[in-house]
């Protein structure tokens, strides 16, 4: 069985691909995904795996593409289940080749090799204004 740390990297590799079918099976069926600050048009929670299937292949209507995750810290928690990860993430718009960069603390459970929460505190000032595009 895959630990926490494991399935992180499989997620990274996931979303460095653009393989978001590969992210959304790395949930749990009732895993969970929240983004208490989200922007304006796009979920603050999804729940089950189908859903955050759903979302992540569409990729919420946001046209980007995620270039680089620049790991900063990763803490791992008194709790073998939660790992706290400290972010970067490098993406560019597809519509005007724009990068971007977006800070993130993102707190995970994983069970048995499976998201079953991922929170996900995005630094959405930093996140351009795809209206625009």
């Amino acid at each position: 069985m895959e630990g926490p740390l494991e399935v992180l990297e499989r997620r990274r590799r996931a979303l460095l691909d653009g393989d978001m079918e590969a992210f959304a099976g790395l949930f749990a069926e009732d895993g969970v995904l929240e983004m208490p600050f989200v922007v304006d048009g796009l979920p603050s929670r999804l729940e089950g795996r189908e859903a955050i299937r759903e979302f992540s292949t569409s990729a919420g209507g946001i046209p980007f593409e995620v270039v680089e995750l620049r790991t900063v810290q990763v803490h791992q928690t008194s709790d073998p289940e939660v790992v706290i990860l400290e972010l970067v993430s490098v993406a560019r718009l597809t519509t005007t080749g724009e990068t971007f960069e977006v800070p993130c603390i993102q707190v995970f459970r994983i069970r048995d090799g499976r998201i079953v929460l991922f929170r996900d505190y995005v630094g959405a000032n930093a996140l351009p204004d795809v209206t625009a595009a």
